[in-house]
């Protein structure tokens, strides 16, 4: 546990020795911090969430109610985890067989969201930006900004950092309805143009 606390945790939040925690984070009810965790700065973590041993959380991460990242996930900066999604660690979980050893690593990069209810099987990096949609079952790796629905999983179009739906010119070049930056479509590839 952090030295000074300088965080806030609900009286209901279990927070293990050995778990750091950034300044001006938030604990919720009844969630649960365990130890060799990392959560970064300004999260937020809401009612019933569970931080598995060895998990890193980035600065600013969203999570909503009822999600529990487990050991091998690691989420970057900004990151939105919506209510009652899941991750996995294990490609074949048994009951009877102990299967610590073969946890696969899964990276939410920098600014992505993902929906409620979607299920995220493990081993896979979802890219920068990436919007997954509600009730998705993402099973393979995601592009940076790209917006990914249904069962399994399939991209359906690309979205903005602020999370706007871009709409590509015949030159390859769509621009942010919100912030008015400019994004190049090049091959499978989105970028900012800077």
């Amino acid at each position: 546990m952090s030295k000074a606390k300088n965080y806030f945790s609900h009286e209901t939040a279990v927070i293990d020795e050995g778990s750091s925690i950034g300044e001006g984070t938030k604990i919720w009810h009844f969630s649960h911090v365990m130890p060799n965790s990392v959560i970064g700065k300004r999260c937020n973590l809401g009612q019933n969430v569970v931080v598995s041993p060895n998990v890193v959380l980035g600065e600013n991460v969203k999570v909503q109610n009822n999600v529990s990242i487990y050991t091998g996930v690691n989420c970057e900066d900004d990151v939105f985890l919506g209510p009652s999604m899941v991750f996995t660690n294990v490609i074949n979980p048994r009951s009877a067989v102990n299967r610590k050893n073969e946890f696969k690593e899964t990276l939410v990069k920098r600014g992505a969201s993902i929906g409620a209810n979607a299920t995220i099987i493990c081993g896979i990096t979802i890219g920068e930006y990436a919007l997954i949609g509600a009730g998705a079952v993402v099973t393979k790796d995601v592009e940076p900004f790209s917006l990914v629905v249904g069962n399994p999983s399939k991209p359906i179009g690309w979205v903005s950092k602020n999370g706007y739906r871009l709409n590509f010119n015949k030159n390859g070049i769509a621009i942010c309805p919100e912030t008015s930056e400019s994004y190049e479509l090049n091959g499978n590839k989105v970028r900012l143009k800077k």
